[in-house]
C-alpha cells in the first residue's frame, strides 16, 4: 500500500492549468485546478525547474501551460512539448482582461489571468512554426534590419555634410549611392582630423552593412532554390509584381497557407482587415487593424501598387473602386485581390495567368 502522502499527491486524471508571465531572468507562475486556485510563485527562467516542481507537487496530472508571445519566441513551448506537456503561446491582446486588471497590472495579475483563461477555455494559441521555417524567416528579417541600419548611416552622412555646408554633387541627384558617389565621399576632408575621422567611420559602417546585405541576398537566393521553397517560388513569381525576394518573404512568414480556413482568415493574419465599430444603426469602418503580420502587410501593399501597373484585371478593379473611395482605400481592396491570387496559386499549385483568377 502506498503511503497516504503519496496518495494525496497523485493527481491522475486531474487538470492543472499553469499561467506564466515570462521575463529574461524570472517567471511568475500561477496554478489553477478545475476547482481551486492553487499556487502563485516566482522562479528562475528555467523549464527544468518548473517541470520538476509540477511532477513533485502535482504528480501524474494533465498539465496545460500558457504564456504570452514576446521576446522569448517559441523555445519555451518547444522545451515543454519535448517533455510531453501541452504548452500554448498566446497573443497578448487575446487574454481576457477586466478593467480592474488593466488598472492594476502586475506580473502576478498577468500570470493569474492567463491561468484563468486557460482553465475557462478562453485562450486561442497562435501558430507555432517549425524550427527550420522560423530560422529561414529570421534570415529574411535580418536582411530587412541590415537595410534599415544602412539607411541610418546614409542619413547620418548626409546630415554631417549639411552641418558643414558641403553640397552633394549631381552624381547623387537621384539619391542612389553609386560607386562614384562613394569615391567622392572617401575624398572629403574636414578642417580637423576629428571631422574627417567621423566621416570615415560613418562611411566604413555603411559599406560594411551594404556588403552584409549583398551577402544575405546571395544566401536568400540559395535558400529559394532549396527543395522546400523552389516550386512555390516558381509559382509565385508568375504573379505580376511578385519577385523572388517577395516570394521568399511570403513563404517564410506565412508558412503552410492551407492552415487558414479561407481568405478572410488569411487576410486577418496579414493585417488586411479594417477596424470596425457598429452600434444600432450606426456603423463605422476605420483604418487597417494594427493586428496581423506587419511585414507581410507592408510587402503586399507595395506589391499591389506595382500590380495595378502590370495586371490589366487589377488595374480595372482599382479604377472601379476609385469611383466611390480614395486611392489609399482602393489599393487595400486590390491588396486583398492580390492575396487571393497568391492563395489560389499556392493551394492549387498552378501558375498564374492574367485574367484567369478573379
Amino acid at each position: 500500500m502506498k503511503p497516504i502522502s503519496d496518495k494525496l499527491r497523485d493527481f491522475t486524471g486531474q487538470n492543472i492549468y499553469i499561467g506564466m508571465d515570462v521575463h529574461h531572468k524570472s517567471w511568475k507562475v500561477h496554478i489553477y485546478s478545475d476547482e481551486f486556485e492553487l499556487k502563485s510563485f516566482s522562479q528562475d527562467a528555467d523549464v527544468e525547474q518548473l517541470y520538476n516542481y509540477l511532477h513533485k507537487n502535482y504528480k501524474n496530472a494533465n498539465y496545460q501551460i500558457a504564456y504570452e508571445a514576446g521576446f522569448c519566441g517559441f523555445w519555451i513551448q518547444r522545451s515543454f512539448a519535448a517533455k510531453g506537456i501541452n504548452c500554448k503561446v498566446i497573443h497578448p491582446a487575446d487574454v481576457p482582461t477586466s478593467n480592474k486588471e488593466q488598472l492594476r497590472k502586475t506580473d502576478k495579475v498577468d500570470s493569474k489571468k492567463i491561468a484563468k483563461g486557460l482553465k475557462n477555455g478562453d485562450l486561442n494559441c497562435i501558430h507555432i512554426p517549425d524550427i527550420e521555417l522560423e530560422l529561414d524567416r529570421q534570415l529574411l528579417r535580418t536582411r530587412e534590419r541590415l537595410i534599415k541600419d544602412a539607411t541610418r548611416y546614409k542619413n547620418r552622412i548626409k546630415a554631417l555634410l549639411k552641418l558643414h555646408g558641403i553640397e552633394i554633387p549631381d552624381i547623387n541627384n537621384k539619391g542612389t549611392w553609386t560607386k562614384k558617389f562613394v569615391e567622392w565621399l572617401q575624398k572629403i576632408s574636414f578642417q580637423t582630423d576629428s571631422g574627417t575621422r567621423s566621416m570615415q567611420l560613418y562611411l566604413a559602417e555603411f559599406l560594411f552593412l551594404d556588403n552584409q546585405k549583398k551577402q544575405v541576398g546571395a544566401d536568400i537566393l540559395r535558400l529559394s532554390r532549396s527543395i522546400r521553397y523552389r516550386d512555390n517560388v516558381s509559382l509565385l513569381v508568375t504573379i505580376p509584381s511578385i519577385a523572388l525576394l517577395t516570394a521568399m518573404i511570403l513563404l517564410t512568414e506565412i508558412g503552410d497557407i492551407r492552415r487558414f480556413k479561407g481568405l478572410d482568415e488569411l487576410c486577418s493574419y496579414c493585417g488586411i482587415v479594417p477596424n470596425c465599430h457598429s452600434s444600432g444603426e450606426t456603423e463605422h469602418t476605420g483604418s487597417l487593424s494594427k493586428r496581423g503580420n506587419a511585414i507581410i502587410k507592408r510587402v503586399l501593399i507595395e506589391c499591389a501598387w506595382v500590380a495595378v501597373r502590370k495586371d490589366p484585371a487589377l488595374l480595372l478593379y482599382y479604377k472601379q473602386q476609385l469611383s466611390h473611395m480614395k486611392g489609399q482605400k482602393a489599393i487595400i481592396k486590390v491588396t486583398r485581390k492580390l492575396l487571393s491570387r497568391i492563395r489560389y496559386v499556392l493551394i492549387n499549385q498552378q501558375p498564374y495567368i492574367n485574367g484567369v483568377i478573379s
